[in-house]
């Protein structure tokens, strides 16, 4: 019998969880998975690892993987739809799930034109909600797309992305219901700086019964500085920055701005903690992994709680 991801087991057992993001190298070296994981191991339930994030090669996101649960943590697999087909996608399920990796996140993926592949044909061969169907026929019925079926199914708790600040605000939700629907078992947000936008958001999930079919975690992202700030609000789609956070951070120093940064984090966390529905945090520190533990420390999430394996 195959055992159930750290994940599942902090969700079902009503703890709040804390999840990390972790971003592999621009290289073939297992050692920098290593350090990151090391830095978050203690302080977080369970680690993502990115696939290509905003199209840039890196070290897979299977291996990387890999490499983390050699070191003792709970690796959530990142797989997106825009570099497989299905006959890829599909075996690359069977793979992760043969390496013991117990946790799969489905997404689309960022476009490559965003990368330095830029040349690089996408392949979408199915969506980001087909993939949680396809994962979740895997799992549940044993059978690939088609129907044929499998000699061992695969074992995974299935992931999905949500962006409550997205236009048009009223289908964020609908779309978060297709994911429910699709087979999705968690939920990761967008990175949230409007705090009252996405009680408003968690609102209509409330209304439509969705938080008892999925769990959500909320996303959050230091803000290293009042320009990274900006560049986010200004040039990243689908990222709510409001004006009051930029100005927080312009009010400090600049050699203050990283503390004032984390400062903005803990409050956010503090916030989402308070909030229902709301059943764990996802913090994505872009290249700054060693913020995590500071951050869980100051928002009252550490040590986290010992689960029984039942």
């Amino acid at each position: 019998m195959k055992a159930d991801s750290n994940l599942k087991k902090v969700l079902t057992q009503n703890v709040f969880a804390v999840t990390a993001e972790c971003g592999p190298p621009k290289g073939a070296d297992p050692g920098v998975i290593k350090k990151k994981g090391n830095l978050l191991k203690g302080y977080v339930d369970s680690v993502n690892v990115t696939d290509n994030q905003t199209g840039v090669v890196r070290l897979c996101s299977m291996a990387a993987c890999a490499i983390l649960r050699q070191e003792g943590l709970d690796p959530i697999l990142q797989m997106v739809t825009r570099d497989r087909n299905r006959i890829a996608l599909q075996s690359d399920v069977l793979g992760a799930s043969s390496l013991g990796i117990r946790n799969i996140l489905c997404l689309s993926g960022d476009h490559q034109s965003f990368g330095n592949q830029q040349q690089a044909k996408g392949v979408f061969d199915i969506d980001s909600i087909q993939l949680i169907q396809t994962v979740r026929r895997m799992r549940d019925s044993g059978q690939i797309i088609g129907g044929e079926a499998l000699s061992d199914p695969p074992e995974l708790f299935i992931g999905a992305v949500a962006n409550p600040f997205a236009d048009p605000f009223d289908y964020r939700v609908i779309r978060l219901g297709k994911k429910a629907a699709a087979g999705a078992e968690f939920i990761q947000t967008q990175c949230i700086y409007n705090v009252k936008r996405f009680k408003e958001w968690m609102k209509q999930v409330l209304d439509r019964g969705l938080d008892k079919k999925v769990y959500i975690l909320g996303g959050v992202t230091p803000l290293k500085s009042a320009r990274m700030a900006e560049y986010m609000s200004k040039q990243v789609a689908g990222m709510d920055v409001p004006g009051d956070v930029i100005d927080r951070l312009k009010g400090v120093d600049p050699k203050d701005q990283r503390r004032e940064g984390i400062r903005i984090a803990v409050e956010t966390i503090g916030a989402l903690k308070e909030m229902e529905g709301v059943r764990g945090v996802h913090i994505m520190a872009i290249e700054w992994e060693d913020a995590v533990p500071q951050i869980v420390e100051e928002a009252g999430l550490y040590p986290r709680p010992r689960i029984s394996e039942e």
